[in-house]
């Protein structure tokens, strides 16, 4: 078959429904984990200017500062910056492979009119592996977020203890029942 879509009916349309939700979902946090590290890696190298030259005005400060990078680079940034020195930057390069599974390989199952169960939950497994390691990174580079939007406010410990759980459930409550547990 030449067109992605088919006139043939999907064998599995509510577990591919269900998938497909998934893989939205999981596209949304992996966009907004990019989105979060470019924008660290913008004001730690706003600070770095500011400290460089004090007589500097906010406009030639924001204007030093490179263009926002892939996140390969926003990452390599990050772990050259003193920022990045305090981060756990293997778990921010898991979180960036996920992150790029999640976009290239996250919807990509084959045929969906031939498409079965079992390979449906197979790729599942793989998306929720790669949904957890994006977790734990997006926990690592929003806490930082937090403290530069609300430097005064304590950092929110119960959230951040559940915030892989929490996205496990939004991700995948519906789809928890067909997959395997987890270890």
């Amino acid at each position: 078959m030449s067109w992605s879509l088919s006139l043939l009916a999907p064998r599995e349309p509510e577990l591919l429904d269900a998938l497909f939700l998934a893989v939205g979902r999981a596209l949304h946090l992996a966009n907004a984990y990019e989105d979060k590290c470019q924008y660290v890696l913008r004001v730690g190298n706003l600070i770095t200017a500011q400290e460089a030259d004090p007589a500097m005005t906010l406009e030639e400060a924001i204007a030093s500062v490179p263009g926002d990078k892939l996140l390969g680079g926003t990452l390599h940034g990050l772990a050259a910056h003193a920022i990045g020195q305090t981060m756990d930057m293997d778990t921010l390069h898991k979180a960036r492979e996920a992150r790029n599974w999640i976009a290239h390989e996250g919807a990509s199952i084959g045929n969906i009119w031939s498409v079965d169960s079992d390979r449906i939950a197979q790729h599942a497994v793989r998306l929720r592996a790669a949904v957890t390691d994006l977790a734990l990174g997006d926990n690592i580079i929003s806490q930082w977020c937090h403290g530069l939007s609300e430097p005064h406010e304590p950092r929110p410990m119960d959230w951040i203890n559940s915030y892989p759980d929490t996205v496990d459930t939004w991700v995948f409550g519906h789809l928890r029942r067909l997959l395997p547990e987890q270890n």
